[in-house]
């Protein structure tokens, strides 16, 4: 079967392996000039099936009022006169309940762990190196207080079948060494011994090379500028360079999805959050992080990529505005500082920012809409890299009529 593969970001191009695995004839449409340029590019780099705690939780409401009038939240809500904002923050408010905190939750480490397994199947059937680091990862905790609720929230993900273990800050050091000159700032830590993480651009450009190799055809620097449907199939997809036509299509654009979906009646509930990360370089220093982790008082994400340091914090619902200032940065560079002084060359900072793709409850959209040929995969959020080898398994088995491996409740259009 002929399928087109709408975006080259790390879930177009984990789809479109998984596709040709199954023998498809497959065709990837990407605007950029290469394949993971813009979120998959500036991410945390974190694979971690034991941080995938759903964000419209209890606490987030009164994080999101905070933020109106204070930078420093992790959380952070721009007014603007956009009714899709409203519309989708107003979903996202429903979910912020204890029931659906933990069913969402479930559902997404469902998915992850998932994930995981199929990013190694993928890693052992193609060698792609891709800065990877397993050796677990640290979830660092300031205060008593915060620390008793992440050992009380852990309990969640830890009924499901996740290793994870609650530490003192002696063995915080021990795990990362790096840890041991600061290790009294905190309370202690959880540690995840599964979770790992690794460059998502790096992998999905090696990816797409493997991709390549089978015979996927790649048209970058292509605009879609369209869509056309006809009963209940879509017949052409319009680009800037003319017409592409299959026999199947895959949606995998991120934020871009929902502005395609309407053209077709389809409204998906996604809308951009706004991540900010800044990558410094470690070469000649001393104490850069052996493994990757968060500081959870602060909401700030660390790993290490090869010789650089990623920081990302932040999650502003801002609409499509990629824009930054230096200062948006200040807040995760003092964190990045105090934990690691002599982590980084923090003279040197490439400040990036990147725009996920948010459902209200975090989980990503599979499967058929109206159009019987237009297959979903849209919708990951923050955990793309997490996600993205699973969600392809996920789409390929769709497409092929095979039941999927795990169940797909609250995932579907439906």
């Amino acid at each position: 079967m002929k399928v087109l593969v709408l975006g080259a970001g790390v879930v177009g191009v984990t789809t479109a392996y998984r596709l040709l695995k199954d023998g498809h004839e497959v065709t990837v449409i990407e605007r950029n000039a290469t394949a993971a340029e813009e979120t998959s590019a500036n991410n945390a780099g974190l694979v971690a099936p034991g941080h995938s705690y759903a964000w419209s939780s209890p606490r987030a409401p009164g994080i999101l009022l905070k933020s109106l009038w204070r930078d420093d939240q992790a959380l952070r809500f721009k007014l603007k006169p956009d009714p899709r904002l409203w519309h989708w923050s107003w979903l996202f408010l429903r979910q912020c309940n204890s029931a659906c905190a933990r069913t969402n939750t479930l559902r997404k480490h469902r998915l992850c762990m998932y994930a995981q397994q199929a990013l190694h199947e993928t890693v052992a059937e193609t060698g792609i190196d891709y800065d990877a680091r397993r050796g677990g990862l640290l979830y660092l905790y300031r205060s008593q207080e915060t620390f008793d609720l992440g050992v009380a929230n852990m309990g969640i993900l830890a009924d499901d079948g996740q290793e994870l273990r609650a530490i003192d800050r002696d063995e915080a050091a021990r795990v990362d060494p790096a840890l041991a000159p600061v290790k009294d700032k905190f309370a202690g830590a959880i540690y995840c011994p599964s979770d790992e993480s690794g460059d998502a651009r790096k992998f999905t450009l090696g990816l797409a090379e493997a991709c390549a190799a089978l015979g996927a055809r790649f048209h970058y620097r292509t605009a879609i500028t369209g869509i056309e449907s006809e009963g209940d199939r879509v017949t052409a997809v319009i680009t800037d360079k003319g017409r592409e036509t299959a026999e199947a299509y895959v949606l995998a654009l991120g934020c871009e999805s929902p502005i395609l979906a309407r053209r077709l009646g389809v409204r998906l509930p996604i809308y951009p959050v706004k991540g900010y990360s800044v990558t410094l370089p470690v070469a000649g220093r001393n104490n850069p992080p052996n493994i990757g982790g968060v500081d959870e008082d602060n909401l700030t994400a660390y790993t290490r990529l090869g010789d650089r340091l990623r920081v990302t914090a932040t999650a502003e619902f801002a609409g499509y505005d990629l824009s930054h200032k230096p200062r948006d940065f200040r807040h995760m560079l003092g964190v990045a500082r105090d934990v690691f002084p002599e982590g980084a060359d923090y003279e040197q900072p490439d400040y990036q920012a990147c725009l996920r793709p948010m459902t209200p409850e975090g989980t990503p959209r599979f499967g058929l809409g109206p159009q019987r040929n237009l297959y979903y995969n849209t919708g990951h959020g923050h955990m793309g890299w997490t996600m993205a080898c699973g969600a392809a398994r996920i789409t390929a088995d769709l497409i092929a009529g095979r039941t999927p491996d795990i169940p797909l409740d609250g995932m579907t259009l439906q």
